[in-house]
């Protein structure tokens, strides 16, 4: 069965960093453009950021300069690097595989970006 495990999530002061990751399992991990996607409270989902299955990679306007996607096939991991987080970062952050027409999603890491 595929899945996909977030991690790394808590509560962090503006201007502080958090590290998080996507553990994936159940799918040819390395062949898949993997994705972050957020949603803040009441709002839609919002992309962030992608890297390919070749490792290119992508941001939203929002976090370009900020935050850092990346990936480690031999351990079937994805990460993202979020530094000088801003309050409007608070939200839940789900990873999302893709490759032909499927896809998988975690179950999301809430972030909370308060004083």
């Amino acid at each position: 069965e595929a899945q996909l495990v977030e991690s790394g999530g808590g509560l962090v002061q503006p201007g502080g960093s958090l590290r998080l990751s996507c553990a994936a399992s159940g799918f040819t991990f390395s062949s898949y453009a993997m994705n972050w996607v957020r949603q803040a409270p009441g709002k839609g989902l919002e992309w962030v950021s992608a890297i390919t299955s070749d490792g290119v990679t992508n941001y939203a306007d929002s976090v370009k300069g900020r935050f850092t996607i990346s990936r480690d096939n031999t351990k079937n991991t994805m990460y993202l690097q979020m530094n000088a987080l801003k309050p409007e970062d608070t939200a839940i952050y789900y990873c999302n595989g893709v490759r032909m027409g499927r896809a998988y999603w975690g179950q999301g890491t809430q972030v909370t970006v308060s004083s």
